[in-house]
C-alpha cells in the first residue's frame, strides 16, 4: 500500500496569526515574514504529527492509494478520514496501462475512522497481474482551520508553540507528545482490533 498526498494544504488555511498570539509574539510579529515562515513550518510539523497519530487529514485535500491487492472482496477501507468524496479510481497492468472504472460501480461508505470504498454490486474488480489500483479521494474536515474539531485544533497549537520553544534545544529531551496533546487526541485514535485484518 502506498498513500500518497495529491494536494497542499495552503499557508491561507493555516492560523499563523493565531499561533503568533498564542506564543504572546505581540505587535512586533506583524509582517515579519521571517517569523511568520517559521511559524507556519511549526504548524505544519504539529499537523503533520497529529494527523499521523490519530489517522485524521485536518484540512482537505487530495489523496491517491495505490494498492496491488483489494483488502476484502466487497469493500476497501480508506487510510486516511474523514473522506469527502472518491475520484477517479482506475487499473493499472504490469505494462503501465491505465483503464478508469466507472464512478458508479462504487459508493463511498462515509465513517469518522473507517471510510470504505464499497462495490456497489458484486465484488471490487480484479487487479490485473503484476499491475495495481489507484483510488483518488479527498479528505480532510474541510477546507479552512475553522473546520476542524475544536480538540484538534488545540492539540495541534499546543504541539506547534512546544516545537517553537523547544527549536534550539540539543536534543536531550524525551521524545513523544505532550500529555496534553494525548489528551485531546485520544477520542480521535484509530482503534485496531483486528490486526490489521478486514473489520
Amino acid at each position: 500500500m502506498v498513500l500518497e498526498e495529491t494536494g497542499v494544504v495552503p499557508g491561507s488555511a493555516l492560523p499563523v496569526a493565531a499561533l503568533a498570539d498564542h506564543l504572546r509574539l505581540g505587535t512586533a510579529f506583524a509582517g515579519d515574514a521571517l517569523q511568520a515562515g517559521l511559524l507556519e513550518s511549526q504548524l505544519r510539523a504539529a499537523i503533520a504529527a497529529v494527523e499521523g497519530r490519530t489517522g485524521k487529514a485536518l484540512i482537505a485535500r487530495g489523496f491517491r492509494l495505490v494498492l496491488t491487492c483489494w483488502r476484502g472482496d466487497g469493500a476497501q477501507p480508506l487510510p486516511v478520514a474523514p473522506v469527502s468524496a472518491v475520484g477517479e479510481v482506475a487499473l493499472v497492468d504490469a505494462a503501465g496501462a491505465r483503464v478508469v472504472l466507472e464512478a458508479a460501480r462504487f459508493r463511498l461508505e462515509r465513517d469518522t475512522h473507517r471510510p470504505r470504498l464499497v462495490a456497489v454490486s458484486g465484488g471490487l474488480p480484479a487487479i490485473p497481474a503484476g499491475g495495481r489500483v489507484e483510488i483518488g479521494f479527498t479528505a480532510g474536515f474541510g477546507a479552512g482551520w475553522a473546520d476542524v474539531p475544536a480538540d484538534l485544533r488545540q492539540a495541534v497549537m499546543l504541539l506547534a508553540a512546544q516545537f517553537y520553544e523547544t527549536r534550539h534545544d540539543a536534543g536531550d529531551a524525551v521524545a513523544g507528545l505532550p500529555l496534553a496533546v494525548q489528551s485531546l487526541l485520544e477520542r480521535w485514535r484509530t482503534v485496531r482490533l483486528f490486526g490489521g485484518g478486514q473489520g
